[in-house]
């Protein structure tokens, strides 16, 4: 057993214990699971976690992360407590942005290829402004942006193209153009961080449209055949290269 703070940034294994900081006055340091932001004082335990007697138990192996509760001070009770994997195989969670393969239609619905044990639903009623007589044009093959309204273990997973206000909100049927391509998840998460290094390096050297999927997918379309492949090779290259070898893989690339 060790403790959580300090095995912050270090390689845990499935079945480390992890103990959490003794706090008397917060109801004994419950776990709240969720994806939603933590009240003050509260730890969100995510992927690779488990609740358990002695604190925190590991179930994969990768690096340890924590996040202060609305961005505070080291050391402040709250945040969350997730381990960061390399991991290749995609299980679905309710609210991530996937990229689907339309499979098959059964009826009114649309079966979609998401990378995951099984496949998913889409309902032709879930697209911006579909009605029973107005119909979204999807056919098998065609690829579909959009995010798990149900995902767990005990029901088919189920998409929908629209947000909480019924917009599309850049969700829909991606166009036939462009370049479709798997990478690890944890490439993935460092692409969608904010102020992406990664994404701002690219953007100066050719001008591109980008779709990124949490279960591992990427398509990609620029100006010609040949940009779009240089930015696959970079992208899929980026998670083995240091920022320096990226940079200088840029700057051959734009002739400077």
């Amino acid at each position: 057993m060790a403790a959580a703070e300090s095995c912050v940034g270090q390689v845990v294994l499935p079945g480390d214990v992890l103990l959490l900081p003794a706090h008397p006055e917060e109801d004994g340091e419950r776990l709240r699971l969720g994806a939603g932001a933590a009240p003050r004082g509260r730890l969100l335990c995510g992927p690779g976690l488990r609740r358990c007697a002695g604190g925190l138990l590991v179930t994969k192996c990768g690096l340890l992360r924590h996040r202060q509760a609305g961005g505070g001070a080291a050391g402040a009770a709250g945040g969350a407590y997730w381990v960061d994997s390399q991991q290749k195989r995609y299980v679905p969670v309710k609210g991530d942005h996937v990229i689907g393969i339309v499979t098959a239609k059964a009826g009114d619905v649309f079966k979609l290829d998401v990378g995951g044990s099984e496949q998913a639903s889409l309902s032709y009623l879930a697209f911006e402004g579909a009605t029973k007589r107005n119909r979204p044009n999807v056919q098998v093959g065609d690829l579909i942006y959009g995010q798990f309204l149900v995902a767990n273990k005990d029901m088919e997973p189920e998409m929908v193209c629209i947000d909480s206000s019924g917009r599309s909100s850049g969700m829909g049927i991606i166009g036939q153009d462009g370049f479709l391509f798997k990478v690890s998840l944890g490439l993935i998460r460092k692409l969608l961080a904010p102020k992406c290094e990664i994404i701002q390096e690219l953007s100066q050297l050719y001008p591109f449209e980008l779709v990124l999927g949490m279960n591992g997918r990427i398509w990609v379309k620029a100006k010609t055949v040949q940009q779009t492949l240089i930015i696959v090779n970079i992208l899929e290259a980026c998670e083995y290269m240091t920022a320096e070898q990226r940079k200088q893989a840029l700057a051959k690339l734009s002739g400077k």
